[in-house]
C-alpha cells in the first residue's frame, strides 16, 4: 500500500479543561487541495496550526513521508504559510518580501533574484517588485504574502482564512488565482474557511469541522447530495428541515409519515433509526417539485407564503416553513399566488431523514 503524503493521526488539543479539537485522523494526498471548513471555533485553525508548529497536540501524531514532524520546530518544517493579515514587512518592497525566506536560508543572491522574477510572474504581479506594501491594494498584497509562502518550494502551504479581509468580487478574483497557481506548481494546500462557496470553488476535497471534530470528509458534491449528518447538511448548502415520525426503517432506509396521510418510502437513514421515533427530514429546496393538485394522493399539502424570483416560501399543515426553488423566470411561478394550496413532493433518493 502507498505511503500517504501527510497523515494526522488522533490529534487532541486541549486547553484546561476546554477541548479544542478531538480525535482529528486525516490523510492528505501530495498534489491535494483540502479545506478545513466550519465555524468560528469549530478546531479547523488549531488543528492546521499543530500542522505548522504553532501549537503542540495534547495527543496525536503527524507524520510527513512517514516520519513524525513533531519534535521538528515550525521554522524546521519547510511549510508555507499565508494568514488571513498579510503579515508583509512595511518597510520592505514587494521583491525583498519574497526574497526575505530566501536570505534565511542563505541562498545565492543570483538564485534569489531569479527566483523573486519568478514568484511574481507566477502571481501575477510582473512590474511591482519595487512597491512597498502600503502602495499596493489589499488583493496585491495578499498575491505577494502568496508568492513569498511559496519562494522556498514547501512540500505543503497552509492557508488560514487568506481572503476573509477581501470584499467578495476581489475575494472571487483571488480563488481563481489560487486555484490556478495550484494546478501550475501542485503543491499541497491545506486551507481553512467557514465560507462553503470558497470551498466547494477551490477544493479537491473538504473536511467538515464541528466542534473540535470531523464530521465528515469528501468532495464537493459528495457532502451536498449525501451528508452523513445534519450539522454537514445544514452547512453545507440550502436545506429545509421537517419534522417526521419513523414509520419503519431497515438496512439504512425508511419509510417516514409527516401527518396529514403524507407517507414517503425508500429515503436514506442517518443515525439510530426505531420505528415510532421522531426524526427530521432534510430536503433541498432545488428538488422539491411544487404542483398545484393539492388535492392528489401524494405529495404533502402546503400554502404559499410568500414569492420571490426563484422561491416559493410555502408553510405546512403543522405549520412548518419550507422553501421551494424553481429555475430563474419558472413559468410555475406566474401561475402561484400567496394564499394558495399546492402539493409538494420530492425524490425519496434527494433526501436524507436524520434520527
Amino acid at each position: 500500500m502507498t505511503q500517504p503524503f501527510l497523515q494526522i493521526k488522533g490529534i487532541k488539543k486541549q486547553y484546561g479543561p476546554v477541548t479544542a479539537v478531538q480525535n482529528v485522523d486525516l490523510q492528505v494526498e501530495r498534489g491535494e487541495f483540502l479545506t478545513f471548513l466550519g465555524p468560528s471555533g469549530s478546531g479547523k485553525s488549531t488543528t492546521l496550526y499543530i500542522l505548522a508548529g504553532f501549537e503542540d497536540p495534547t495527543a496525536g501524531d503527524i507524520l510527513l513521508d512517514g516520519k513524525s514532524i513533531l519534535s521538528t520546530p515550525s521554522h524546521k518544517r519547510n511549510i508555507g504559510m499565508v494568514f488571513q493579515r498579510y503579515t508583509l514587512f512595511p518597510h520592505l518592497s514587494a521583491g525583498e518580501n519574497i526574497a526575505f525566506p530566501l536570505k534565511v536560508r542563505r541562498l545565492p543572491k543570483a538564485e534569489i533574484d531569479t527566483k523573486v522574477k519568478e514568484m511574481l510572474r507566477l502571481v501575477r504581479l510582473d512590474g511591482f517588485e519595487d512597491r512597498k506594501p502600503a502602495q499596493m491594494s489589499g488583493g496585491q498584497q495578499q498575491r505577494v504574502a502568496l508568492a513569498r509562502a511559496l519562494a522556498y518550494d514547501p512540500p505543503i502551504l497552509l492557508m488560514d482564512e487568506p481572503l476573509s479581509a477581501l470584499d467578495k468580487k476581489l475575494r472571487e478574483e483571488i480563488q481563481y488565482e489560487i486555484r490556478r497557481i495550484h494546478q501550475q506548481t501542485e503543491v499541497t494546500i491545506l486551507y481553512v474557511t467557514h465560507d462553503q462557496e470558497e470551498a466547494l470553488r477551490l477544493s479537491d476535497r473538504i473536511a467538515v469541522f464541528s466542534k473540535g471534530v470531523i464530521d465528515q470528509i469528501g468532495t464537493g458534491p459528495e457532502l451536498y447530495a449525501d451528508p452523513r449528518t445534519r450539522f454537514v447538511a445544514e452547512f453545507i448548502g440550502d436545506s429545509d428541515f421537517l419534522s417526521c415520525d419513523l414509520v419503519s426503517a431497515s438496512e439504512g432506509q425508511a419509510k417516514i409519515s409527516l401527518g396529514n396521510g403524507a407517507v414517503f418510502d425508500r429515503i436514506p437513514v442517518h443515525g439510530t433509526a426505531v420505528a415510532g421515533s421522531r426524526a427530521s427530514l432534510m430536503l433541498r429546496p432545488e428538488r422539491i417539485r411544487l404542483s398545484r393538485d393539492h388535492n392528489g394522493a401524494s405529495g404533502l399539502a402546503a400554502k404559499v407564503s410568500d414569492i420571490t424570483n426563484v422561491h416559493v416560501m410555502t408553510e405546512t399543515v403543522s405549520g412548518e416553513k419550507l422553501a421551494v426553488r424553481l429555475p430563474f423566470g419558472n413559468a410555475a411561478i406566474g401561475g402561484i399566488s400567496r394564499g394558495d394550496l399546492v402539493s409538494l413532493d420530492f425524490d425519496p433518493g434527494s433526501a436524507r431523514v436524520f434520527s
